[in-house]
Formats: structure tokens, C-alpha cells, sequence
């Protein structure tokens, strides 16, 4: 596993989640006259804060790490984590993640617990999979498969999910990306994913903005947060701004609608692709985690590629943090209320 590959994916992850959650259900208007440029962080002077994308995308690269290679050791170490999340009272937890995380919580296997439904929750699990298992198209779907039916059921969520995980291990280029997708889906939906995956690469070759091309496959007022219109709108963007992550990410949460998991799974197919290097420094910078710091991320990352132990964090300090951040978040969504509009 490239190192780079592995700390460019979860960073990039942090940064488009971080960047994007002050959008989050905001129209590109609003957006753009309250909050202005996406690339700065707005949900606190100059600093930001990761939600459940980032946090997810940690507890799969933790779940890898630890299985050892094993997909069912990685399904109980990945329920498990997301067993541990809920006791610290997280916010913003999505419906049916919560239906599925509560049946784990009473004794239903990793196998049987998810809920049918095509959210996109499994997505931002996704890239870092695709870093870690990619070169093993068995493996990789063996893996994409396990870490989706923990929570959803719906097959549209496993073929989004695989395509994001796919487009992390190879994005670009269009052609060579779908001819290995159509090989890897199967199964009842499996076209719809994939024709939509081709209008992607269709629109990102005319150079259409995203905010079109979502509104072209049914996603109207942004990108809302069903399967089928947040991965071909970040398969979209991914395709047009192959190289430069900040115009990218830009043009994502720009769109309005759930900027931060749109965000957090573009960062993380672009940031496997391009690196650290190719994330905005100041974004890095600003995010002010605790216990999982910046910091704590990129450690796991290096454990991940290289085979070393997790590193440990301050376990204790998860509820006064999610405290803390549901505080910020609310004051927040207070101040969206007033002008302008």
C-alpha cells in the first residue's frame, strides 16, 4: 500500500468534510452570500471541525488495519467502532445508520444489521478501502461489500460505495475508470450506477458544472445525500479536476446541499490520488480536532500502509468534544437564520 496514497486519502477526507459542513443544506446562492469562498473555514473564525464522514473513514482504516486482512475480522472490528461512536453521543447521526448501529447494539452480526437504504453513509468508508484493497479487485468488492451491509442494505448502496472506492484506487483516466467498474458491478441496479458513472464522464468532458449535472440526474437545490446523485456528482467532479484538489473540493461544496459527506468523499478520492502535497496547507491547518487530531489521522494512515499498531487517543475526551461540537454547530445554524439572504 502506497503511504502516500493512505495519508492523502483520510486528509483529504478531514478537509472536504471540514470545509464543507458549514454548507451543509444551504443553496449555492445563500451559500455564496453568507459564507463565501468554500475553501476557507466559516464554521468558526478561521478553524473547522470534522463530522461523522472523517470519523467513519478512521474507524474503516482502523477496522483494516486490525483485521489483518480478514474480511469478517474487519466487519466485527468496524461494527465495533461504530458501536463505540454511538455511546459517546455523536450528532448529526444519520436515520438509518442509527436503526443499524442500534441492532448491532443488541446482538445482530455485522452481516445483519444494516437497514434497507441507498444513503450515502457507506461512500465515506469508501476511499480508504480503495487504497488498501484496490490492486485485489476480489478482495476490494469482498471489503466494500462487508463495510456497506453493516448499516445499509439497499443495493444501490453497494455499487455507489464500490465506485467510490474503485475511483480512489483509479479515478482517472474516464475510459480505462469504467471499463473496470462495468466489471466489478453485477446484480439488480447495477446499469443504473454505472450509466450514471458514464454521464458523469460524459458532463465532466463538456465541462459542465456540477451544480447542472446534478440537477440533470434528478438532484435539485444541490447535492442531496442519496447514493445515486452524490457519487456521479463526485465521480463528476473528480473527472473534471483531475490535478488540482482545491478546485475541485471548490466546485463541489459550492453546489450546495450535503457539502460535507460530497466534500469528505471527494477528498478522499482526490487526496488518494494527488497526496498531501496537494491539500490546501491553511485548511490542514485550521482544523481544530481533539482527540483525533490532525495529527492522530495521519499517524493511522501511516500505520494502515505500513502494518504498525493504531495509535491510541484520549477515549475520555470523545463525549466533551461531541459536546462541544454539537454547541458550535448549533450556534451556527442560529447564525444561518439571520441575513443576508
Amino acid at each position: 500500500m502506497d503511504p502516500q496514497a493512505a495519508v492523502g486519502c483520510l486528509l483529504g477526507t478531514a478537509v472536504g468534510d471540514s470545509l464543507g459542513l458549514p454548507f451543509e443544506g444551504l443553496g449555492a446562492r445563500r451559500a455564496a452570500r453568507l459564507l463565501g469562498d468554500p475553501l476557507q473555514h466559516h464554521l468558526l473564525p478561521g478553524r473547522g471541525l470534522v463530522s461523522d464522514d472523517t470519523e467513519h473513514a478512521c474507524f474503516t482504516a482502523r477496522a483494516l488495519l486490525l483485521g489483518g486482512g480478514d474480511v469478517d475480522a474487519f466487519g466485527r472490528e468496524l461494527a465495533a467502532s461504530l458501536r463505540w461512536w454511538l455511546a459517546g453521543l455523536p450528532a448529526g447521526i444519520g436515520f438509518a445508520t442509527l436503526r443499524a448501529i442500534a441492532k448491532s447494539c443488541v446482538g445482530f452480526p455485522p452481516t445483519r444489521s444494516g437497514v434497507f437504504s441507498a444513503g450515502n453513509g457507506p461512500a465515506m468508508r469508501s476511499p480508504i478501502i480503495g487504497v488498501a484493497c484496490g490492486h485485489d479487485r476480489a478482495r476490494l468488492k469482498a471489503f466494500v461489500h462487508r463495510s456497506t451491509a453493516i448499516t445499509h442494505t439497499d443495493p444501490k448502496a453497494f455499487h455507489g460505495a464500490l465506485a467510490v472506492a474503485l475511483a480512489a484506487h483509479r479515478a482517472v483516466p474516464p475510459g480505462e475508470y469504467l471499463a473496470d467498474l462495468q466489471s466489478m458491478l453485477e446484480g439488480e441496479g447495477a446499469g443504473e450506477m454505472l450509466a450514471l458513472a458514464g454521464h458523469a464522464r460524459d458532463s465532466a468532458a463538456g465541462g459542465e458544472p456540477v451544480a447542472r449535472f446534478a440537477e440533470a440526474i434528478g438532484s435539485r437545490g444541490g447535492i442531496s445525500g442519496y447514493m445515486l446523485h452524490t457519487v456521479p456528482c463526485v465521480l463528476q467532479v473528480a473527472f473534471r479536476f483531475p490535478t488540482d484538489f482545491a478546485a475541485g473540493l471548490r466546485e463541489i461544496i459550492s453546489a450546495g446541499g450535503d457539502t460535507d459527506t460530497a466534500g469528505a468523499i471527494y477528498g478522499g478520492i482526490s487526496g488518494a490520488r494527488l497526496g498531501k502535497a496537494a491539500l490546501p496547507q491553511h485548511a490542514l491547518d485550521g482544523i481544530a480536532e481533539w482527540p483525533r487530531s490532525i495529527d492522530w489521522i495521519e499517524r493511522l494512515a501511516t500505520a494502515l500502509a505500513s502494518g504498525g499498531p493504531p495509535p491510541p487517543y484520549f477515549v475520555p475526551g470523545i463525549p466533551l468534544r461531541n459536546a462541544a461540537f454539537l454547541a458550535i454547530v448549533l450556534a451556527h445554524g442560529f447564525r444561518r437564520l439571520a441575513p443576508p439572504y
